[in-house]
């Protein structure tokens, strides 16, 4: 097992598959940057799946394949079905994705081994999604759900990124549609990941404030008293009715002291924490020619320097020296 020095155990790997995105969500990738150079920097595939395999051996358990959008990059269900043979070690595999084109690949990643899905929808009005994302694509993200559900990616997660003053007068809504499409819907706190760098502590809405204005129109019961490792709390309607809400609060109730994550960014940099400063060179020493054990004695040794705790809350916080269409969500 991967352990780090503060004994937090290490069972959750994130794995960016691309820096690029097609939207142009003002809480991510506002302005757009310069993408990374492709042949020379970016992981391939068969290096993906080589180094996965290695770190399921040390003890990971779930990995997530993330973005920037993950399925701009080609023939990512070749992808899934390389990372499944890695069952039933791996317990957990899944996919974070905006929706644009996710309905084209369903039946493709269900098939190859895929096991979850995650949507993203802040907006459940066309202009206002518009103008968040940059992108006309509400319809998509909605038969991206549909898609899901029918193709079984169960449960089927969505997530919200909620900001002051730009969709925070939405969340009844949201959870009235969690409770008509039984879907676990999560409420996200505005983090300062923003490569247009507006984030202020002001637009941040807290997780207690989300739980309040749902909990006055949708009473909640809280599902399990522990949140272990996972990063939301999670909730059902008391009234018996589907669907599952998911606060996300990691600017006002930190939880790093649980945290299991460590990342892979697309171009081969582990990252110990979302808002990291520094990051460590997987990819040149896989591509040295470095054998199997000198790459695991490489992860045990940064897993090692994983930090305590995100410094967000702090007067000297220095912002993550990556954003987050870089670092993967």
């Amino acid at each position: 097992m991967l352990r780090d020095a503060h004994n937090r155990t290490i069972r959750d790997l994130r794995i960016s598959l691309t820096d690029r995105c097609n939207f142009r969500c003002f809480y991510c990738l506002p302005n757009g940057e310069p993408p990374l150079a492709r042949k020379d920097t970016i992981l391939t595939f068969e290096e993906i799946a080589y180094l996965a395999d290695i770190f399921v051996g040390l003890g990971i358990e779930k990995i997530r394949l993330t973005g920037g959008e993950p399925l701009i990059r080609k023939d990512v269900p070749k992808l899934v079905e390389k990372l499944a043979t890695l069952k039933p070690r791996l317990h957990d595999l899944a996919l974070t994705t905006n929706g644009f084109d996710f309905p084209r690949h369903a039946k493709s990643l269900k098939d190859a081994g895929l096991d979850r899905v995650t949507l993203s929808l802040d907006s459940l009005d066309r202009e206002k999604f518009v103008d968040i994302t940059g992108v006309d694509a509400l319809d998509k993200v909605y038969a991206s759900i549909e898609a899901a559900k029918e193709f079984g990616f169960e449960p089927v997660k969505v997530n919200a990124c909620i900001v002051r003053g730009r969709n925070d007068d939405e969340l009844v809504d949201f959870a009235r549609f969690a409770r008509e499409t039984d879907v676990s819907f999560r409420f996200i706190e505005f983090m300062p990941l923003d490569s247009g760098h507006e984030w202020s502590r002001e637009m941040v809405v807290s997780g207690k404030e989300i739980h309040a204005a749902i909990n006055d129109a949708y009473p909640l019961k809280l599902k399990e008293t522990s949140r272990g490792s996972e990063t939301s709390w999670k909730y059902s309607f008391a009234d018996g009715s589907p669907g599952e809400i998911g606060i996300i609060a990691p600017v006002t109730e930190m939880f790093c002291g649980a945290c299991s994550r460590i990342r892979l960014t697309a171009d081969g940099q582990i990252r110990t924490c979302l808002f990291s400063t520094t990051e460590h060179n997987l990819r040149d020493l896989l591509r040295s020619g470095a054998s199997r054990e000198e790459i695991v004695q490489f992860i045990e040794d940064v897993v090692m320097k994983k930090e305590p705790r995100h410094y967000i809350n702090d007067a000297e916080f220095k912002p993550a020296s990556r954003t987050m269409s870089f670092i993967g969500g």
